[in-house]
């Protein structure tokens, strides 16, 4: 679902960083520069105030519809789900963007760069963001009366939490504009984003490495296709000679992949 990239990235305002040192680092250093609070993650602080101000900053009916779940209102369009879509496209521009001029064409071509922005806005990452900015709280704050019980069981959900960064994320940009937006982003995202960079994952690889030392292949294959085609959730089963190794879900094919990956590694591992 993410856009793709190609040479026009390079067009935008991005500035050239000096030395690179690790994300998490800049952001402590720049924090007092930055004002407000910052939260306290492994390695380090971690301002998180740009997009928690820009949030704040959201006019009454955008914030409403960040917070409303689809089965909470009786029209889809009132809830976060095309909010979700857009938010989407702008995140994966921002860390585009960001990424785009700071590392070496001749290192990190087309293939590295979409697996490391992949991974930086993945699910995963969409809901540690989500549970930095403490949104699961103020999505269950925002639930009607009649359906608590049921918010509670929603804002534990990775699918849910993602939509949430992600529809925050569409109506910065609608009420803030791209730069505001790309800024606060890349600042939220900062941890992921390092991540991704220090510690590349590729699962997939990985089941095919320990397979090739057994005579083995797998074969994926996709089990189950849920929501909107804007909103859509894949699971697919990893395969080991018709045996079902593994079995992941995400927000494309290739993150479901990933992950029916990662089940699969752990379970040959344990073996």
């Amino acid at each position: 679902m993410s856009p793709s990239t190609h040479s026009g990235a390079a067009a935008l305002a991005v500035p050239a960083p000096p030395a690179r040192a690790p994300i998490a680092e800049r952001s402590a250093r720049d924090a007092p520069r930055l004002g407000g609070k910052a939260i306290e993650i492994e390695g380090g602080m971690m301002p998180m105030m740009l997009l928690a101000e820009l949030l704040d900053e959201l006019p009454d009916d955008l914030a409403r519809q960040v917070f409303t779940h689809a089965s909470w209102s009786e029209r889809r369009s009132d809830s976060y789900a095309r909010l979700a879509f857009l938010g989407d496209s702008v995140l994966a521009l921002a860390v585009t963007t960001y990424l785009y001029p700071r590392l070496e064409a001749e290192r990190f071509g087309a293939g590295r760069l979409t697996k490391i922005r992949a991974q930086a806005v993945s699910g995963v990452s969409c809901r540690a963001v989500a549970e930095r900015l403490a949104l699961p709280e103020r999505l269950r704050a925002a639930a009607p009366a009649g359906v608590r019980e049921n918010a509670a069981l929603l804002v534990g959900t990775e699918r849910v939490l993602a939509s949430v960064i992600e529809a925050v994320i569409g109506a910065c940009y609608l009420h803030a504009g791209y730069e505001r937006t790309a800024e606060a982003v890349v600042e939220a995202f900062a941890p992921e984003i390092e991540g991704a960079l220090e510690h590349p994952v590729d699962f997939k690889s990985a089941l095919q490495e320990l397979l090739a030392r057994r005579g083995a292949e797998v074969a994926y294959e996709v089990a189950a296709e849920e929501g909107p085609p804007h909103e859509r959730t894949y699971t697919v089963v990893a395969r080991v000679d018709g045996r079902a190794l593994g079995s992941g879900s995400g927000r494309s094919k290739k993150h479901a992949e990933q992950e029916a990956a990662r089940v699969a590694v752990e379970s040959l591992e344990g073996e």
